[in-house]
């Protein structure tokens, strides 16, 4: 079957992470069909193979669902597969699609399926399948000239309390609000000074004569924020880049010391690193939700070093303990140190025969390679992956031409390993 043609298949299929069971179905009836074993573990990983099993290809099959996704609907232009009003799922949809591809031309290998990648790699943490593979080829990366090597580790952290609440000052009580934002990855984009919801709208209420009443803001975890909202007391307010509308009376108010919190925090990239020409660490102001029960801000820190990735904890629990809150951590993933062996050398020479430059890269995100890694200490692995742009987002978008380029580097894989 043609790739295309199973990816856009897999689109009509809900698979949001924590939604998976569908998509599992597919993927074991088409491995049954194509006379493939198969073997399914607790956390739902896929392993598929038949006898030869020197050499494994690896793929998530969870989906970031923004916008209207998991409704999905394919647009083409310009060399290029959108969908319209949500991301696509190309991310990690074309490396699942390119591995059902090669299963339906009979290629021997062991095929990794791992599920609930984007909710903190669950899958791949909690593998429980007897790899037999000696080299391992994951197709999570988002760029076709490039051989990834290496990437960041991650970690959630959460600060929570609960707040005290006050009198209304103000007779008058407003929504203010910000939506449809870029919005991207908040590790591969963090760095493209694309504007967070959150702080944008708090550095826009940071002068102003009012209380707080509510605000909330971000859609997931592993997101730069598209959209916040807020509910504040004022005498008045002016509709000026935000969307201001007058809303019912409240008999509280909350300190708003919490919008000077979160203006004072200093969110993107905190360190550069030259020598791969990518962050070394960050941390995204993901998710906020203040009413008068809860205050709960939820952070997603990334590094390229475990020590740095580390001081990112320490720093961020430092900065929030004064102000009473209490933090916990969540969703650690480690980082996987950049090493060129003996398959990133085939494979490179595999790129410069389909007339592609390939460089050796690393990526500040997390790719379960870091965790595969760690569990399969004797496989060498590389990651590559087609041409994909503002994933988890509605501007998703891959290019065609580098999916055929990818997938035809992957078959000469296949035959020279």
């Amino acid at each position: 079957m043609d790739i295309l043609e199973i990816f856009k298949k897999i689109t009509k299929i809900p698979h949001c992470s924590k939604n998976t069971e569908k998509l599992k179905r597919f993927i074991l009836d088409f491995a049954k069909k194509y006379g493939f074993n198969y073997e399914v573990d607790r956390a739902n990983n896929i392993l598929c193979y038949k006898s030869k099993r020197f050499l494994s290809f690896q793929a998530h099959y969870d989906m970031v669902c923004v916008g209207k996704a998991p409704e999905i609907k394919i647009l083409e232009k310009d060399g290029f597969l959108y969908a319209k009003d949500s991301s696509l799922g190309a991310d990690n949809g074309i490396g699942v699609a390119i591995m059902l591809h090669l299963i339906s031309k009979g290629v021997e290998a062991e095929y990794l399926f791992t599920n609930d990648e984007e909710i903190g790699l669950i899958g791949a943490k909690n593998l429980d399948l007897n790899l037999k593979s000696q080299y391992m080829v994951n197709l999570d990366s988002e760029e076709s000239g490039a051989i990834f090597i290496g990437c960041a580790g991650g970690i959630d952290i959460k600060a929570f309390k609960t707040p005290k609440t006050f009198k209304p000052r103000y007779k008058n009580f407003y929504e203010v609000s910000i939506s449809n934002l870029p919005g991207g990855h908040s590790g591969v984009d963090i760095d493209k000074n694309i504007p967070n919801a959150i702080k944008e709208l708090v550095f826009y209420l940071y002068d102003k004569d009012l209380e707080l009443v509510s605000l909330k803001g971000g859609e997931r975890i592993n997101s730069i924020p598209s959209s916040a909202k807020a509910i504040v007391n004022a005498d008045s307010l002016e509709e000026k880049n935000f969307k201001v509308k007058k809303v019912k009376e409240f008999d509280y108010v909350i300190d708003r010391s919490y919008i000077d919190l979160l203006v004072a925090f200093a969110n993107g990239v905190r360190a550069y690193d030259n020598e791969l020409s990518l962050p070394l660490d960050s941390i995204n102001l993901a998710l906020v939700d203040i009413d008068r029960d809860k205050v709960s801000i939820e952070l997603s820190a990334r590094s390229m070093k475990q020590e740095n990735l580390n001081r990112l904890v320490i720093e961020t629990k430092a900065f929030f303990k004064p102000f009473g809150f209490d933090i916990k951590t969540d969703s650690f993933y480690p980082p996987w140190e950049p090493k060129i062996g003996e398959l990133a050398k085939k494979v490179q020479k595999l790129f410069k025969q389909e007339n592609m430059d390939a460089n050796f890269k690393a990526i500040h995100a997390g790719l379960e390679s870091a965790i595969i890694s760690q569990k399969f200490p004797n496989i060498q692995i590389v990651s590559i992956g087609p041409d994909i742009y503002n994933p988890h987002s509605t501007r998703e978008r891959v290019k065609i031409d580098s999916i055929y380029k990818i997938a035809n580097i992957v078959k000469s894989i296949s035959i020279v390993v």
